[in-house]
């Protein structure tokens, strides 16, 4: 399959291609390089695909990205914001993800902070990005600079010397443009707004760098913490979370800016949260171990005490 994704990268992906690959119809020449996932992403906002369907995983270990990486997911979320991880595990894990799944799964990578540095790792690596607390103009197009190669696309990244070798993994999706601006159109850039500034913020952002934001994700749990309501979802009922909402809204739909975010829970709360999503995350390893404590529970009800000096027989 490796040669027919190199010989046909540059034919937009159908539905059907989708439906029996996954993620593996987007994928690059090489899994060293980040997947087509910015047209993955505008695809499933205009219906041509489904949702992509994502993974989060806040823990930082190897060989549980072996694991979910053979799962199906379209999308493996990496956490590197939250988590204690090395430049080395979080790259460890993107190969993981990428290379384990035989490009079924894309890498997407939660940069900590905005460094310049950091974004270069995390894109060296093979992934895409989710670049957290965006708040204004300037940021954002720091974030967009940092992300890209060339004065044509406003950027400021490095070229790392030691990454794509010729005629190994520098292959291109589109021959006739050079592999550094391939992996311009490439790696998806996803901004997470998390504060009442940011949602204000999203109209100029997006006016000023929305040809090179891919998605937008609304942070929802720090979005109210820093509006001083009680932590929590999206559905707060407050009048001024309703409203911030709606200004968020809003300025996706100015500018046809595919959103994603979190689906957890059943399917009726799954059908709220990922409205208007096209990238949702409705699977996470927390949430997975989390489901013990509700086992350990009924573990207890089914085992109560008992003596049970008396039930094996000598004999």
């Amino acid at each position: 399959m490796g040669s027919n994704i190199a010989e046909n990268s540059l034919k937009p992906v159908r539905a059907e291609d989708f439906a029996k690959f996954g993620m593996a119809a987007y994928r690059a020449p090489s899994l060293y390089q980040p997947h087509r996932l910015r047209e993955a992403i505008r695809d499933a906002h205009e219906g041509k695909i489904p949702p992509l369907m994502g993974y989060f995983m806040g823990l930082p270990s190897p060989p549980v990205a072996k694991m979910v990486a053979m799962f199906g997911f379209d999308v493996v979320w990496v956490d590197w914001e939250h988590s204690a991880m090395s430049v080395e595990t979080m790259t460890q894990m993107v190969y993981d993800v990428q290379f384990c799944s035989e490009g079924r799964s894309a890498a997407l990578v939660r940069v900590p902070g905005h460094g310049h540095e950091n974004i270069g790792f995390a894109l060296d690596a093979g992934a895409s990005v989710v670049l957290p607390q965006v708040e204004t103009v300037e940021q954002a197009k720091h974030i967009c600079s940092a992300a890209k190669f060339g004065r044509k696309a406003r950027g400021t990244r490095s070229a790392p010397p030691a990454r794509w070798f010729p005629g190994v993994s520098d292959q291109t999706c589109d021959p006739s443009k050079t592999l550094h601006t391939n992996l311009n159109q490439q790696a998806a850039i996803i901004i997470q707004i998390e504060s009442l500034e940011g949602i204000k913020n999203l109209d100029a952002i997006l006016t000023e760098c929305g040809d090179q934001i891919d998605s937008v994700w609304l942070g929802s749990l720090d979005a109210r913490i820093s509006m001083d309501l009680q932590g929590g979802g999206i559905l707060g009922v407050e009048n001024e979370w309703q409203d911030a909402v709606a200004v968020f809204e809003s300025a996706l739909a100015k500018h046809n800016m595919p959103a994603s975010g979190l689906a957890f829970g059943p399917p009726e709360m799954k059908a709220i949260l990922s409205k208007g999503r096209s990238m949702i995350f409705g699977s996470a390893d927390m949430m997975g171990l989390m489901s013990a404590v509700g086992e350990l529970q009924q573990t207890r009800q089914d085992f109560p005490a008992k003596d049970h000096s008396k039930i094996f027989k000598q004999i």
